[in-house]
C-alpha cells in the first residue's frame, strides 16, 4: 500500500473506498452506468462485435475499481485507455480523474483529466455518438473532466486544512500542557521560598530559647519551664507550618490574585505589613533587642504582594541577625506613601567574636528574597560596611 491509500479523515466524497460496504456500492453504480451505456448502444446500432468489445471493457474497467481504491494513479491510465477503446469505461475512468484529483498535486489531476479528454477524443472518432455533434460531445466531455479534476483538488485542499488545524490544535494542547508545567514549577518554588522563611525563622527562635537553657541550666526553674514550654509550642507550630506547606505543594486549588494563594484552606492567611509589630514583638519575647520605626502613611492602601514582600524582607533580616549577631540590637524602619515607596530597612552590628552563625543555613535566603522583591517590583540591596549589617528593600506604592 502506498500514500495514496491514505484515507483516514478525508471528507464524504473521499470516504467511498471505505469498508466494503463503500466499495461494493461503487461497484454496483459504476456497472449499472456502464451497463446502461452498453444497453443503449445495442439498442442503437446492433452491432454484435461492439457489444462484445464493451462488454469486455465494461467487466475490465469494473475489475480495476479495488486498484483505483489504493493506486489511483496506475489504474487511471489503465481505465484511460479503455475509455479510448469503448464507453462502457467511461463512468469509471471519470471516477479514476477524480480520485487521482482527490488524491494527488493539482499538475497531476491536470494531466490525468487531460489523457481521459484525449482518450474520449479518440473514442468519438470511431465510436461517434448520435444525435449529438463531435465537437459538442467532446466540450461536454471537457467541462466534465474539468469539474472533476476541480472537485477533487477541493476535496483534497479541505482534507489538508482540516489536517493543519488539527497539528494546531494539537500543538496547542502541548503547549498549554506546558504552559501549566511551568506555572506549576514556580508556584512550588515560590512554596519552597515560603518554607525557608517561615521555618528559618522559627527555627531560629527555638535554636535561641534552646541555647538560652543550655548556657543558663541555673536558671531559676520558672525561667526553665517557661522556656521549655516556648521550645514545645515552637516545634508544634514548626510542625503545622512545614504541614501546611506538604499540603500546599500537593494542592492544586484555586489562587489569590496575584497568584500566591491564601493558605491551606484559608485557614492561614498570608502576612502583610499590618503583621509587622507581632513580628517584632516575637523576637523581642525570644530575647532580642529589636527597635521598630513606622513611619508608613496609609498603610491600608498598600497593595497585598508589597505588604507580604514587606513583611518577609523584615523577617528574613531578624533571621539573620539571629543567627549571625546573637544578642545584637536590631533596628528596623518602615516608611512610605501611597504614590511614591515603601521602604524597608534592617541594620544590625556585626558580630564582635567572629563566631560561626548559631542556626547553620544554606545561605540562600538573601539570594531567594531579592528574586521575591524582583517579582514585587522592587529592588532589595545588602552590604556589610562600617561595623554593620543593612538590609534595605524598596518597592512600589501605587497611589
Amino acid at each position: 500500500m502506498d500514500g495514496d491509500s491514505e484515507v483516514d479523515g478525508a471528507p464524504w466524497a473521499g470516504r467511498w473506498c471505505v469498508g466494503g460496504r463503500g466499495a461494493v456500492a461503487v461497484a454496483a453504480v459504476m456497472g449499472l452506468l456502464s451497463g446502461m451505456t452498453v444497453y443503449g448502444r445495442y439498442t442503437g446500432d446492433g452491432d454484435g462485435r461492439a457489444l462484445v468489445l464493451d462488454a469486455a471493457a465494461g467487466v475490465l474497467a469494473i475489475g480495476l475499481l479495488p486498484l483505483l481504491m489504493r493506486r489511483p494513479l496506475p489504474a487511471a491510465a489503465a481505465l484511460t485507455v479503455l475509455a479510448a477503446l469503448s464507453p462502457a469505461a467511461t463512468p469509471p475512468a471519470t471516477l479514476a480523474a477524480l480520485r487521482v484529483a482527490e488524491r494527488r498535486r493539482f499538475p497531476v489531476a491536470a494531466a490525468v483529466a487531460a489523457a481521459g479528454v484525449a482518450a474520449h477524443a479518440v473514442q468519438g472518432l470511431w465510436r461517434p455518438s448520435g444525435g449529438i455533434s463531435y465537437g459538442w460531445w467532446l466540450l461536454l466531455i471537457t467541462a466534465g473532466y474539468g469539474a472533476l479534476a476541480g472537485w477533487g483538488a477541493l476535496m483534497r485542499a479541505q482534507r489538508a486544512l482540516v489536517a493543519s488545524l488539527d497539528e494546531r490544535a494539537r500543538r496547542a494542547e502541548a503547549e498549554q500542557g506546558r504552559r501549566v508545567a511551568e506555572a506549576r514549577m514556580l508556584e512550588r518554588t515560590r512554596i519552597a521560598r515560603e518554607m525557608h522563611d517561615v521555618l528559618a525563622h522559627r527555627l531560629s527562635l527555638l535554636a535561641t530559647y534552646a541555647g538560652a537553657l543550655e548556657y543558663r541550666p541555673d536558671a531559676p526553674p520558672e525561667q526553665l519551664a517557661r522556656a521549655a514550654g516556648v521550645v514545645r509550642a515552637g516545634v508544634h507550630q514548626a510542625l503545622d507550618e512545614l504541614r501546611d506547606v506538604i499540603l500546599l505543594l500537593r494542592d492544586d486549588g484555586t489562587r489569590d490574585a496575584d497568584g500566591l494563594g491564601a493558605g491551606v484552606d484559608g485557614a492561614r492567611p498570608q502576612p502583610v505589613l499590618a503583621d509587622l509589630p507581632r513580628l517584632v514583638e516575637e523576637a523581642r519575647e525570644a530575647g532580642d533587642r529589636v527597635e521598630l520605626r513606622d513611619e508608613v502613611v496609609d498603610g491600608g492602601g498598600l497593595p497585598p504582594v508589597a505588604g507580604r514582600t514587606a513583611y518577609r524582607v523584615v523577617q528574613e533580616g531578624l533571621t539573620n541577625a539571629r543567627k549571625h549577631a546573637a544578642g545584637r540590637p536590631v533596628r528596623v524602619a518602615v516608611e512610605g506613601r501611597p504614590g511614591g515607596r515603601l521602604v524597608v530597612e534592617v541594620r544590625n552590628p556585626l558580630a564582635a567574636d567572629g563566631r560561626g552563625p548559631l542556626v547553620p543555613g544554606a545561605g540562600t535566603g538573601l539570594v531567594g528574597l531579592t528574586e521575591r522583591v524582583r517579582l514585587a517590583g522592587g529592588r532589595l540591596d545588602h552590604e556589610a560596611a562600617a561595623g554593620e549589617f543593612r538590609l534595605r528593600a524598596s518597592l512600589p506604592w501605587p497611589a
